[in-house]
């Protein structure tokens, strides 16, 4: 049993304690501050750490991309259970220099994923873009992430596998 199964099936843990403890988070020290019940709206936060820090003393930015990586794509499985989900694109805007804690904030408004829904039903597949920031300790927005999420029907394979 892989390591994500194992944490998914301890139901007594919290969705807190349960992201936590995911592996590349775990070892990140990314904490999960904030979440709804349908995970519509997410903060996490990602410490500076000796680890995280580039020579300037700042936020490496694979950091902040590992960590905006798979967020949509953990909604987007919550929400449409039956589908194959995985990141497809991920671009990043650094705007400022992450020096302090940055929280990744995440927001899936009710009309995209409305519009998701309506997409699934007359194609049976959708690629949504999602937009997130990084937000530093003083406010200030730190990183624009825009992330593409392919979500397919399980078993799906793409006409260029088969080539």
């Amino acid at each position: 049993m892989s390591h994500i199964n194992l944490i998914s099936k301890l139901s007594f843990l919290s969705d807190k304690r349960r992201f936590s403890l995911f592996m590349p988070f775990l070892l990140m020290r990314a904490s999960l501050e904030e979440h709804n019940e349908d995970w519509s709206k997410v903060r996490v936060r990602l410490p500076l750490t000796w680890m995280s820090k580039n020579a300037a003393g700042n936020m490496f930015g694979g950091f902040q991309a590992s960590l905006a990586d798979p967020i949509p794509a953990m909604v987007c499985l919550k929400k449409f259970p039956n589908y194959r989900i995985a990141t497809k694109k991920l671009e990043i805007d650094f705007i400022r220099v992450g020096n302090s804690d940055l929280t990744l904030h995440f927001d899936f408004d009710p009309g995209q994923e409305q519009h998701i829904r309506e997409e699934l039903e007359q194609h049976g597949r959708a690629t949504p873009c999602f937009d997130m920031v990084y937000i530093r300790a003083d406010g200030k927005i730190c990183s624009k992430i825009k992330n593409t999420v392919a979500i397919r029907p399980l078993g799906y394979v793409s006409p260029i596998e088969t080539r």
